[in-house]
């Protein structure tokens, strides 16, 4: 199997390897070099009108299939992902920008790990029964939808697909699914290893196209009774407003605007060690960084000079290169974006006390898209700043003075997907966990994931909840059958 990426991406329909319909491609870019090395299908209706169809024809025998079938599958995608971890790295890094260590170290391995876990999940995966005395009793079955829609974003690509795709096949359905056209090329290498794996013919189907014309239609295709997306909170809007009138199922993984909340009796050393992680990793381009990093006031200027001497450390270059800790921003569109909300800051009153700026790229990276970590003071909670999404390795500071300032700042924003909590304290760790208005919660520590725990956030931060057995309900239908004895 030969996973090496082309010079034009193909669309996976019915176990097929083709061109888009309407014969249009968009470039694809290396953000590391400023290259364009792929063309990516500009894929439209027509195409999922195919994908659709192929999915309804192989849904009868998919949705019947053993669980140990299915099982056998699932598992061996995982396998073969593992055993082409480096060109799968390879792809993501050079679509994403991303430094390759951590292509090699996160991404791919989660993939590999989301199609493990729910292989091994729908094996287990049990149902409820209710015994009326003796009069009946209830049980509950489970079953496949039938067509699904998964959609996925740009900043972890392979790593979000697959979250998605995993549990929607465990379960029994059929998938027409879209990574982002931003960063196709492991999607597209995942179209060949499910094709070694023996998964049979219109199970999967792998559409590339843009949102408006591609996922649009994805969205409102009457066959497709279910959809999955994460992205942005305004994508987000537009789905549920064609989805929820068609009565769809829909999963929205949204934006955040995360507090990591550090309070004096915290363990210092980890804790340093880790926000500067949380605040820029993968560029920052995670949903779930610590974003907005609220410090209590008696350690806030020792916190600001240590935070600012680790943070300087971080060398900006080369994602091939292991010395390198921060690589390309994703696209030139999402660049500017970062740019512009780091001038917005200025404007609003911020003091830059780190970065700020672009960082010019040396040899084969010199045309490459590069951000210096930016750290930002002096603002306060309900600027626009500290209210939206910027998505980029920037982050704010705010000091508090109470635990009570702080639980009031961490809610101010319209955002609660995930939020870091530090101290030493059990019962203020309980209490201020309790109070935060965020879906997830860390306590000393930070994206510490187990699989099997419910994803999602509250507010903008989206609708439902992705993992463990909150996935394969989703991608199911309860029916219950009472049975009078």
């Amino acid at each position: 199997m030969n996973l090496s990426a082309p010079s034009h991406i193909a669309n996976y329909i019915g176990g097929n390897l083709q061109a888009p319909i309407n014969g249009n491609y968009m470039d694809n870019m290396n953000p590391a070099t400023g290259e364009i090395y792929s063309q990516t299908p500009d894929s439209d209706g027509a195409d999922v009108e195919a994908a659709v169809v192929a999915a309804k024809a192989a849904f009868p025998k998919w949705s019947t299939t053993t669980l140990e079938e299915r099982f056998k599958i699932l598992n061996r995608i995982a396998e073969l992902i593992d055993q082409n971890l480096d060109a799968l790295a390879l792809a993501e890094t050079n679509d994403n920008g991303k430094p390759l260590w951590l292509s090699k170290r996160v991404d791919i391995p989660r993939a590999s790990s989301n199609f493990r876990f729910f292989a091994t999940g729908i094996m287990h995966f049990s149902t409820e029964s209710h015994n009326m005395e003796d009069k009946a009793i209830n049980y509950t079955l489970r079953q496949p939808i039938g067509v699904v829609g998964c959609i996925s974003p740009w900043n972890l690509p392979l790593y979000l697909f697959t979250w998605k795709i995993a549990p929607a096949l465990a379960a029994g359905n059929c998938v027409v699914s879209k990574p982002s056209e931003v960063t196709p090329m492991s999607a597209y290498l995942l179209s060949i290893i499910c094709k070694e794996a023996g998964l049979p013919d219109g199970v999967l189907n792998i559409i590339h196209g843009g949102g408006p014309k591609c996922g649009a239609a994805i969205v409102a295709h009457p066959q497709i009774k279910a959809i999955s997306f994460t992205g942005s909170t305004r994508a987000g809007k537009d789905i549920a407003a064609v989805a929820a009138p068609m009565f769809k199922k829909i999963s929205l993984e949204l934006g955040g605007k995360n507090p990591n909340i550090i309070f004096a009796d915290c363990n210092w050393d980890k804790m340093m060690a880790t926000s500067v992680q949380s605040s820029f990793s993968n560029q920052g381009q995670i949903c779930l960084c610590g974003s907005r990093i609220l410090v209590e006031e008696s350690i806030y200027e020792k916190f600001k000079e240590e935070f600012i001497a680790r943070a300087k450390k971080l060398t900006v270059g080369d994602p091939l290169q292991d010395s390198s800790k921060q690589g390309a921003i994703v696209s030139k569109l999402h660049y500017d974006k970062v740019l512009g909300c780091i001038e917005l800051a200025k404007q609003e009153g911020g003091k830059i006390l780190l970065g700020g700026n672009a960082v010019k790229g040396e040899g084969r990276c010199e045309n490459g898209m590069f951000i210096k970590p930016t750290i930002i003071e002096g603002l306060g909670p309900n600027c626009r700043t500290n209210m939206e999404e910027i998505f980029g390795p920037v982050v704010t500071l705010q000091s508090f003075k109470t635990e009570e300032e702080a639980l009031e700042l961490a809610n101010t924003s319209d955002y609660g997907l995930a939020a870091t909590i530090w101290t030493q304290d059990v019962s203020r760790a309980n209490r201020v966990a309790g109070k935060v208005h965020s879906g997830i919660i860390w306590v000393n520590c930070w994206l510490l994931r187990d699989l099997r725990t419910p994803f999602g956030g509250f507010k903008s931060s989206g609708v439902g909840r992705e993992g463990g057995w909150d996935a394969l309900r989703f991608f199911t239908e309860p029916k219950n059958v009472c049975i009078e004895l």
